[in-house]
C-alpha cells in the first residue's frame, strides 16, 4: 500500500480526571502497621420511606484499642440520585457538624485542607447506579470515632415498582451490624420483596419482614458468626447490596393527593388503561466504534424489541456512519411478515466507518413527518425516536451544539426523542440535552455482558405510552410554587408526581390528557388526611417531608433548565436551585458539604456532588500515559502507540537539524499513587526551539515563557492575549490553548487540560497537536517528527482480540509483521471538554516495530536539549 502524505500528528496526554477509589467499604482501615488495632464495632443503616420519599442514616462506630494514632477512611455508597444533607463525626466525646455552603465559598476552607496535608471528604463514582462519600480521619490511641451520614432521595416508579438499594461492603465482621428500613405509604402496599444479592435463598431467612395494609418493617440483623462467609472463617459474607422492592394500591383515577403542613404532592399513575399506538424509529449507530460485542448485543436486543412490537405500532430502522441507509424507505407497521422482514435485517448491520449522528437523527425526524402527511401513520399514536450510539459526531455536522439546534428545530416539538449513551467514550451530556430538549431523556449504557438486558429494560420503560400531553391542574388562588406539572407522556410502570405549596387545604384537583381513543379528563377533591388515625403511633415522623420532597422534586427540575433552557432560563434556575440547596441543607452540584472542627479550621474536609460530566470522566478509564496519535487523513485512519516513562522523563518529539527547529516534552506522574498503586502519566512541560529564527519557547501548565529580543517573558494561561513578529505568530485562548506558528516551517498547537480543582491525586496536563509540518526538511525526525512525511503500511488478518468490540490485526510495516488493536484515542482540538473519538491501530510495546528504534532512545537529558542515542 503507498504511503500517505499530507498527515495530521498528535500527541495526547490524557488521564481519568477523577478519583480510582480505595477499597470499597462501610470503613476501612489503614494497614500502615502489621498489626490493625481499630476494630468497627457497629455498622447500622436505616432507611425511612415517607409516601416514596426516603431518609437514610448510615452510622459506623469504630475503636482504636492500639496505643498510636491510626487513619481510618469512612466510605459509604449511596444512589447517584440522593442528596447527602448532613454528616457528623464524633471522636473522642467531641461533636464535628457539616454545613453546606455554595461552591465558591468552599473553596478557601478546602485549599486550606489540601495544604495542611488533611484528605478531603470526596464524592466518587462507584458503579452504574451508586456514587461514593469518602471521608478519613485520624484518631488517637485508646480512642474511639462515630461517623453518621444521611441522605434523602424521591424513589422513582419504574416497571411497576420502587427500589430501595442500600450497599454494603464492611470488609471485616462487625459485632453490631443491622440495615432497618420501614416504609408508610397511605395508599396502602401491595407487595413489599427484599434480596440481597450476597446471600443464599437459605441465608435469606436472616431478613425479617412485617408488612402490614400500609406500612411495612424490615430487618437484617446477623450475629458475628452468621456474617461469617464460613465457619471459623474471619471474612464476612456481607459484601454486595440489599434491596428492596415494593409497589403501592391504585384505585383512584385522579391519582393519591398528600397534604402535610401546608405543601401537598400529587401522585399520578391510574391504573388499567389501554396503550397507546407508537409510532418508532430506531436509529442505530454502526460506526466502527461499535464492531464486536456492542453491534452484538444491539442487533439481540432488537431481534426482542421488534418481535414483541404491538400490531397496531408502526417502526423504521434507520443504521447510519457516515452514511444512513434506512431499512425501508416509510414506516412499516408491525405486520407478521414486516417483522419477519426487519428481524432477517437486523443480523447484516455491520459496523464500520464514522459517525454522523445529525443527519441519521434528521432522516427519522423527516421520515416521521413525510409519513404523517401522508396518513401512513395512525392519527391518535405517538411519535418516538430512539438513538444508539457510542461515540461522538466525526462526520458531516460535528458542532454539538449546532447538533442540537438542528434537532430541536427539526422536532419543533412534535414528537418524543429517546438517546441512549453506549459506553463511556459517548459524549452523554451533549445526548442528555439533546433529549431534554425534545420531550425525551437520555441512559447511559454501561459496556458490560448484560448490555442487551440494559437496552431491553430502557425500551420496556417507555414501550408502552398510556397518555400524552398530560396536565395536572389546581386552583391558581390556591396553589402555588408548583414543580412541573405538565408531562409529554405517561409509561405504563411509571409515575407522574407535582408538588407544591398550598392557601387552602381543600382544593379542586382536575387531570386532563389525550388517550388511546378519548381524551382523559378526571376531577376530584383534595382534602387532609388524619395521620393520627392512619398511623396512630408514627404521625411524628410525617413532619416536613412532604416540603422536602417538593425542595428534592424542585432542585432536580430547576437543574435540568439550567443544562436545556434559554440562557436567561439557565441563569435563573441556577439561582434558585443554588437557593434551595442552602435552605434545606442539600448537598447538590451547585453546593459544597464542609466538616469544620471548632478547635481547629486548618482540618476542614470539604465533599462535592459529581456533575454528569465528573461522572463521565470518572468512568472512561482511559489510559494515563502518553498518547501517541498518526492521523492519516487520506485514509481516514490513524495509528496510535502509547509512551510508558517514569516521571521526569524528558522525550524528543521534533527533531529538525535542517531548520534547527526541535520539541521536547517532560513527563509528569500524579500527585500521589491512587489507593490501589496505579499513577497515571502527562506531559506538563514542552521546550520549543527554532535556531534559525532566534525563536525559544518554554510552554507548561503553569505559564509560557518566551524569549524574544533577548530577553525572556511571561504569558499566563489565565489571559488570553496575541503575539506577533516576523517569525513567530502566538495565539493564546484563555484556559484553553496555545497556537503556535513559526514562519516557513511549521504549525503547533497545545491545549491546557485543567482537571478537577479539588482532585487529590490528578493534574493540570498538556496535550500537544502538529498542525502543519510540509515544509520540514526530509531529515525531520523524533518520535512524532518521523511520521511528518508519511507512512507505508498495510493490515491484513482481522481476527477477534481480547476484548470483543477490539480486534486484533497484523501490520505489516517496515519490513516487520507487528500484531496490533483497533482501537481509539481521544482529539481534544474541537472540544476540549470531552474530546472526539480517533479510531486507530494500536501499536503496542511503546510502539515498538512502527517507530524507529526504541522508545528509550528519544530520552534527552534535558528541556532544550537534542536526542542522546
Amino acid at each position: 500500500m503507498s504511503g500517505v502524505w499530507g498527515l495530521k500528528l498528535l500527541l495526547l496526554s490524557c488521564g481519568c480526571l477523577w478519583l480510582s477509589g480505595s477499597t470499597q467499604g462501610a470503613l476501612i482501615i489503614s494497614r500502615d502497621q502489621e498489626t490493625v488495632q481499630v476494630e468497627v464495632t457497629s455498622v447500622i443503616v436505616e432507611s425511612t420511606v415517607m409516601s416514596r420519599f426516603a431518609r437514610t442514616v448510615m452510622t459506623t462506630k469504630a475503636v482504636n484499642n492500639g496505643d498510636e494514632s491510626q487513619e481510618i477512611f469512612f466510605e459509604v455508597d449511596l444512589p447517584k440520585t440522593a442528596f447527602i444533607s448532613n454528616f457528623s463525626m464524633e471522636i473522642e466525646g467531641k461533636l464535628y457538624v457539616s454545613m453546606v455552603k455554595e461552591k465558591a465559598q468552599a473553596n478557601d476552607i478546602y485549599d486550606e485542607a489540601v495544604s495542611s496535608g488533611q484528605t478531603a471528604g470526596l464524592v466518587q463514582v462507584s458503579g452504574r447506579t451508586m456514587e461514593k462519600f469518602s471521608m478519613s480521619v485520624n484518631i488517637a490511641g485508646q480512642s474511639d470515632v462515630t461517623f453518621v451520614l444521611t441522605y434523602e432521595e424521591l424513589l422513582q416508579r419504574k416497571m411497576g415498582r420502587y427500589e430501595i438499594l442500600t450497599r454494603v461492603k464492611p470488609k471485616h465482621l462487625v459485632q453490631e451490624f443491622k440495615i432497618v428500613t420501614n416504609i408508610y405509604e397511605p395508599q396502602g402496599l401491595l407487595y413489599v420483596d427484599v434480596w440481597a444479592t450476597f446471600l443464599s435463598e437459605e441465608q435469606n431467612q436472616l431478613v425479617e419482614k412485617t408488612v402490614t395494609s400500609n406500612k411495612a418493617h424490615i430487618s437484617f440483623s446477623p450475629t458475628m458468626d452468621q456474617q461469617r462467609e464460613c465457619e471459623g472463617c474471619h471474612g464476612t459474607l456481607i459484601d454486595g447490596d440489599f434491596i428492596v422492592k415494593y409497589d403501592v394500591k391504585r384505585v383512584q383515577t385522579l391519582g393519591e393527593i398528600q397534604i402535610v403542613n401546608g405543601y401537598f404532592v400529587h401522585f399520578f399513575a391510574p391504573p388499567d388503561l389501554e396503550r397507546i399506538p407508537k409510532n418508532v424509529a430506531f436509529v442505530i449507530d454502526r460506526s466502527g466504534s461499535m464492531w464486536g460485542q456492542k453491534m452484538q448485543q444491539t442487533q439481540e436486543a432488537l431481534l426482542e424489541i421488534i418481535n414483541d412490537l404491538g400490531r397496531e405500532d408502526h417502526f423504521a430502522l434507520i443504521p447510519f456512519d457516515r452514511d444512513i441507509t434506512p431499512w425501508r424507505n416509510n414506516f412499516a407497521m408491525a405486520t407478521e411478515e414486516n417483522v419477519a422482514e426487519a428481524l432477517g435485517f437486523i443480523p447484516t448491520i455491520d459496523a464500520s466507518g464514522l459517525t454522523n449522528i445529525n443527519d441519521a437523527v434528521l432522516t427519522a425526524v423527516n421520515m416521521l413527518i413525510t409519513d404523517r402527511q401522508a396518513n401512513i401513520l395512525p392519527e391518535r399514536s405517538t411519535d418516538m425516536i430512539i438513538l444508539l450510539t457510542d461515540g461522538m459526531p466525526t462526520s458531516g455536522e460535528t458542532d454539538l451544539t449546532q447538533i442540537q439546534e438542528n434537532v430541536r428545530q427539526a422536532i419543533g416539538g412534535q414528537m418524543s426523542l429517546f438517546c441512549l449513551g453506549f459506553g463511556n467514550n459517548v459524549d452523554y451530556s451533549f445526548l442528555n440535552v439533546m433529549a431534554q430538549q425534545n420531550k425525551g431523556l437520555a441512559r447511559r449504557i454501561f459496556e458490560a455482558s448484560d448490555a442487551t438486558i440494559q437496552l431491553r429494560g430502557f425500551y420496556d420503560e417507555v414501550a408502552s405510552p398510556l397518555l400524552l400531553e398530560v396536565d395536572l391542574r389546581y386552583p391558581d388562588n390556591t396553589v402555588d410554587v408548583l414543580t412541573t406539572n405538565h408531562f409529554s407522556q405517561l409509561f405504563n410502570g411509571s409515575e407522574l408526581i407535582v408538588a407544591g405549596r398550598l392557601s387552602d387545604n381543600n382544593f379542586m384537583a382536575e387531570v386532563v390528557g389525550i388517550g388511546h381513543e378519548n381524551d382523559f379528563i378526571v376531577q376530584g377533591k383534595a382534602c387532609p388526611m388524619d395521620w393520627d388515625v392512619i398511623y396512630p403511633d408514627e404521625e411524628h415522623i410525617f413532619g416536613d417531608y412532604i416540603e422536602r420532597l417538593w425542595a428534592y422534586l424542585t432542585i432536580q427540575q430547576l437543574q435540568e433548565k439550567s443544562n436545556s433552557g434559554t440562557p436567561e432560563e439557565k441563569a435563573s434556575a441556577t439561582t434558585r436551585a443554588l437557593e434551595l440547596s442552602l435552605q434545606y441543607n442539600f448537598v447538590t452540584p451547585l453546593t459544597s458539604m464542609v466538616v469544620v472542627k471548632p478547635e481547629n479550621t486548618d482540618c476542614s474536609v470539604v465533599a462535592d456532588k459529581l456533575t454528569e460530566e465528573q461522572r463521565q470522566e470518572a468512568e472512561r478509564n482511559v489510559d494515563g500515559d502518553p498518547h501517541f496519535i498518526i492521523e492519516l487523513p487520506e485514509r481516514e485512519d490513524a495509528l496510535c502507540f502509547n509512551v510508558d516513562e517514569k516521571p521526569g522523563t524528558i522525550l524528543n518529539l521534533v527533531t529538525d537539524p535542517t531548520s534547527g527547529i526541535l520539541v521536547n516534552g517532560e513527563i509528569i506522574g500524579d500527585k500521589q499513587m491512587t489507593p490501589d498503586g496505579h499513577m497515571n502519566t502527562y506531559f506538563w512541560r514542552f521546550g520549543i526551539i527554532h535556531k534559525t529564527l532566534g525563536v525559544k519557547l518554554e510552554v507548561t501548565t503553569q505559564d509560557i515563557s518566551v524569549f524574544k529580543d533577548g530577553k525572556w517573558f511571561k504569558l499566563q494561561w489565565s489571559d488570553s492575549a496575541s503575539l506577533k513578529s516576523p517569525n513567530m505568530d502566538l495565539r493564546l485562548s484563555k484556559d484553553r490553548s496555545l497556537l503556535v506558528t513559526l514562519k516557513d516551517s511549521v504549525k503547533f498547537l497545545i491545549l491546557l487540560h485543567k482537571v478537577w480543582e479539588k482532585h487529590p491525586y490528578h493534574q493540570n496536563y498538556l496535550g500537544f497537536y502538529t498542525l502543519d509540518s510540509h515544509l520540514l526538511s526530509s531529515s525531520v525526525h523524533g518520535l512524532l517528527g518521523q511520521f511528518y512525511h508519511g507512512i507505508e503500511y498495510e493490515v491484513t488478518d482481522l481476527r477477534p482480540g481480547e476484548v470483543a468490540e477490539k480486534p486484533d490485526a497484523t501490520m505489516h510495516v517496515k519490513g516487520q509483521e507487528l500484531n496490533v488493536t483497533r482501537g481509539w484515542q481521544r482529539d481534544f482540538r474541537t472540544n476540549l471538554k470531552n474530546g472526539e473519538n480517533i479510531p486507530c491501530w494500536f501499536i503496542h510495546s511503546n510502539g515498538t516495530g512502527l517507530i524507529d528504534g526504541e522508545a528509550s532512545d528519544y530520552i534527552v537529558s534535558g528541556l532544550f536539549k537534542t536526542v542522546m542515542l
